[in-house]
């Protein structure tokens, strides 16, 4: 594989927001050669949607089929479709990319569709005069056709960036629906003169009365044959960093295989199809951490799930139930947005990722991909439930670790309390089920040694942290007594499943008020049954 990226002996040059792939090829950036998948994609000739999160490669996919078929060989050297591709053609393409605008009125859609069609017209000498925006874009495609003797294609990049910005305006969602169904409808009736046809988005939701025509689109969002059309595999990964990799671990003070398996923990694990057998890494979050011998939030840092979030707490969505979420195969590939369940909709963003998959009822099991996306999700939402700043939150999460690692759990219930009495007013009446999640999100940003909801023989813990010294289980009564929470860690066998680990184990029973909404009286007790 010819990697530009290579050549000379200064620093790889990593392709990072870049999605024209004739400026990386031309440029010597690092290109992962995808091509292999691409020409198996065109060879079978279908209409195509794809569904991917953002900042996950759709762009510079749809650049380089675009480059293909305009027939720029050059840009190919090196590449998997050299060697098979032997008649290259100019075909003419018509490439409609909606990632630009911020679609804040109608009139901003019409607008971009108009400067669309303008440029269109020019190049395929077509009158668009007193016709509709989708006569327009019928009359470009005959004409292009009967112009260059070749059938079109068609690459329609991002087509549901209106409906996601106009998520929270039902009357504006309306308006670019009615705008977008008559125009992407065209591509049904000019069938004859299209040669290729390929739509990508992140939502496949928005699809409700738009593609509804379109019969012929196959969606391959979780075909296992193209899980790998976009993101980067871990032989990808390696075979593209060289080494960048040595640097990311020196950088860290870590070994190359740590640095490798960081980066797993980090941006791996996105799964698209039931029987998909690796994960794919999130390629945005990758690059940067190679260009920046560093592991950061990058992906979730460049674009905030202010809209889902809301989704979950229009829809009363009980948040401990993300980690684990069962979703029909149907509710995630079906194009009719069901509004009370917002998890398709969390699914495609890429805030979730399929876990396992069972045939017999056809359910996918959810959860989060990676450590990037969870905490960042779960610190994100953290001020929605708390009212507290995203700021002042890891300061309270950094004492929380801290005092439990010191084994002192009454410094660490004060502060807890304290956290529950900075609420403001309007968040101090909400339910008992409000005030659960609370405790579960401040478990669960207390990192990989707390674990909510802990399954025993005969029951389920509210909690257990485990540090370098002790293992802590908690267990939280809702108007009952510290008392009652404690004698329930014993009766329901909670410690049995730590009896063979050496470090102290430490029983907390804690009686939460829902009169005063805080945590009330607590009971602190040591196992002494191996001692």
């Amino acid at each position: 594989m010819e990697n530009l990226g290579n050549a000379g002996t200064g620093p790889r040059r990593y392709p990072i927001g870049i999605q024209s792939f004739e400026k990386l090829r031309s440029e010597g950036y690092v290109y992962v050669d995808k091509t292999r998948q691409m020409y198996k994609l065109i060879q079978m000739g279908n209409p195509y949607f794809l569904s991917r999160p953002r900042r996950f490669g759709k762009s510079l996919m749809l650049s380089t089929l675009k480059a293909y078929f305009q027939g720029k060989k050059e840009l190919f050297k090196g590449l998997f479709i050299e060697t098979v591709e032997k008649d290259w053609k100019t075909y003419p393409v018509l490439h409609l990319d909606l990632n630009a605008e911020k679609y804040e009125n109608r009139s901003d859609l019409e607008i971009f569709l108009e400067h669309q069609l303008c440029t269109w017209e020019r190049l395929y000498e077509t009158d668009g005069a007193d016709i509709s925006h989708s006569g327009r874009f019928m009359e470009v495609i005959r004409k292009a056709y009967e112009k260059t003797g070749l059938r079109v294609v068609v690459l329609i990049d991002e087509y549901d960036k209106p409906l996601l910005r106009s998520f929270h305006d039902e009357s504006l969602q309306n308006e670019f629906r009615e705008l977008l169904t008559a125009f992407y409808s065209v591509l049904e009736s000019a069938d004859q003169w299209l040669q290729f046809v390929f739509i990508t988005g992140v939502t496949k939701f928005a699809q409700v009365g738009i593609f509804s025509n379109l019969n012929q689109l196959r969606d391959i969002s979780f075909n296992s044959q193209f899980y790998d059309l976009c993101g980067l595999t871990k032989r990808e990964i390696e075979d593209n960093s060289g080494s960048d990799l040595d640097a990311l671990a020196e950088n860290n003070d870590v070994t190359r295989d740590e640095a490798v398996a960081e980066l797993a923990r980090m941006y791996d694990g996105y799964y698209f199809s039931g029987d998909q057998q690796e994960g794919i890494y999130n390629p945005f979050s990758v690059l940067q951490a190679l260009a920046d011998s560093k592991f950061n939030d990058y992906w979730f840092a460049s674009g905030t799930p202010t809209f889902l979030v809301e989704m979950l707490q229009r829809t009363d969505f009980d948040l401990r139930k993300m980690e684990g979420v069962i979703a029909s195969a149907a509710s995630l590939s079906d194009d009719r947005a069901n509004i009370r369940n917002p998890i398709p909709m969390i699914y495609q963003s890429g805030y979730l990722t399929i876990k396992s998959y069972d045939k017999e009822f056809r359910s996918y099991t959810l959860g989060f991909p990676n450590e990037e996306v969870k905490y960042g999700f779960l610190n994100f939402v953290m001020p929605f439930y708390t009212g507290i700043s995203a700021e002042d939150t890891p300061f309270y999460i950094e004492h929380f670790v801290k005092e439990l690692r010191n084994g002192d759990v009454n410094s660490f219930l004060t502060r807890l309390r304290a956290f529950f009495a900075d609420f403001p007013y309007e968040l101090n009446d909400r339910s008992e089920r409000h005030y659960q999640v609370v405790f579960y999100l401040v478990f669960r940003l207390m990192g990989q040694f707390a674990e909510t909801e802990v399954h025993s023989a005969r029951g389920r813990a509210d909690a257990v942290v485990k540090t370098k010294g002790y293992i802590f289980v908690f267990e939280f009564k809702l108007n009952g007594s510290a008392g009652e929470a404690l004698a329930q860690i014993d009766e329901k066998g909670y410690l049995i499943p730590y009896t063979a680990d050496e470090r102290k184990l430490i029983k907390i029973g804690v009686n939460f008020d829902a009169a005063e909404r805080n945590i009330g009286e607590w009971i602190i007790d040591e196992d002494t049954s191996r001692i």
